[in-house]
């Protein structure tokens, strides 16, 4: 959940951390001065965010939770991850040996708490693979293991990509989606314009320009299907990135379901002629603002989530879309309100602790509507509990 001030007050990095963003702004330039007319915005998000050892994700900083930049659903309560665990559970309990893969555990609080929770439940998997790049987040993520679930430490493995070999069981990715690179255009007298990232001697800056061929054609077909063509002016973004990401994973799963959740809109609502500026922002200590060139490396860079794009995708790769609501709707699908109660104890400060992060996770002011869930399955069909109580499938 990135929820932040939103403000142009940023807070001034430390001297070490502005000579690590010094080191990745001088590759940056240095790949925008090989590349005629600078490099396209996908490309500096992919480095601001990826760049080994620089990026923000691949460096070691603390990102997530009160010391960091913003703080996600698993950090905000464990019963958010005791709920996506009774959803795994319906399904690992068809498969005989079943695996889990979450992409981007961020801190391990959530892998750790579904693990616990499967315990529980007794559908624990075989194995529970965390695809990982930054080793400092897998440190980080074996420490928060071992100290909340020790005994079951040996189920998890770390991997740098997909699995080579098929498997059977559920891929999870909380927040992974936003976190994608995307492309930004803009429309000016009928033309789609792409933004880029061009170098001076001495800073990076944003110029936008004729925009290639593949999006021209994939801003042409976001009008198609919002049903009408963009304003002149109008500025937004898409993400590049989801038909082989999806594809990807239809290829290694043999059998099992993908559970997507993250903050985001169908394709009416993503491309609002009042939304004409996108939905890009960046965090940076608990505080939002709108600039991505600011101290590349250091900041997290963002975009909402288009749920008809990821639903296009997922079914041009081959999945069936088993499911697509809110995210409130889908905790107490799953039962939030049953483990609320087994949580309280007689201690009144616990009851209203309990209560706030429910209110954070479910309230439409918060992220019960802002963030959505949607499940895409292969080879396997059920009445997936956590979309029974609201389905919106058919707004996609």
């Amino acid at each position: 959940m990135r929820d932040t001030l939103l403000t142009d007050a940023l807070p001034e990095p430390d001297s070490q951390a502005v000579q690590c963003s010094n080191k990745l702004v001088e590759i940056i330039r240095q790949e925008c001065n090989r590349t005629p007319g600078g490099i396209p915005f996908s490309r500096f998000m992919q480095l601001a965010l990826y760049a080994p050892g620089l990026g923000y994700y691949s460096s070691g900083s603390q990102k997530f939770g009160e010391e960091g930049d913003f703080i996600t659903a698993p950090e905000v309560s464990s019963l958010f991850s005791q709920c996506i665990a009774r959803q795994l559970q319906q399904v690992l309990n068809e498969i005989e040996t079943p695996v889990v893969l979450e992409f981007g555990a961020g801190s391990g609080v959530m892998a750790a708490d579904m693990l616990i929770e499967l315990e529980r439940l007794d559908a624990l998997p075989q194995h529970y693979c965390i695809i990982e790049l930054s080793a400092g987040l897998r440190e980080r993520q074996q420490h928060t293991i071992a100290a909340m679930a020790a005994h079951l430490l040996a189920r998890v493995q770390w991997l740098d990509t997909l699995p080579e070999t098929r498997f059977q069981g559920v891929v999870v990715a909380n927040e992974v989606l936003d976190a994608m690179p995307v492309e930004c255009f803009r429309i000016r007298e009928g033309d789609v314009e792409q933004l880029r990232v061009v170098a001076t001697d001495d800073q990076l800056l944003p110029a936008y320009a004729t925009a290639e061929d593949t999006i021209i054609e994939q801003v042409r077909s976001i009008e198609q299907r919002r049903g009408r063509a963009f304003d002149d002016g109008y500025c937004s973004e898409f993400n590049p990135a989801i038909n082989p990401w999806l594809a990807s994973l239809y290829d290694v799963l043999d059998r099992g379901l993908v559970l997507l959740i993250d903050y985001g809109y169908p394709v009416q609502e993503y491309y609002l002629d009042e939304r004409d500026n996108g939905t890009l922002i960046c965090h940076y200590q608990q505080r939002a603002h709108a600039d991505p060139l600011w101290y590349p490396g250091l900041q997290d860079i963002t975009a909402f989530v288009d749920f008809s794009a990821v639903a296009s995708a997922a079914d041009e790769a081959g999945f069936d879309i088993s499911g697509y609501t809110s995210q409130a709707a889908f905790l107490l699908g799953c039962g939030l309100a049953e483990l609320h109660q087994a949580s309280l104890s007689d201690d009144p400060r616990q009851q209203l602790l309990l209560a706030q992060q429910i209110k954070t996770l479910t309230l439409p002011s918060e992220m019960g509507e802002r963030f959505k869930a949607v499940a895409l399955s292969k080879n396997i069909d059920l009445s997936l509990t956590g979309f029974v109580m609201q389905d919106y499938r058919n707004r996609l």
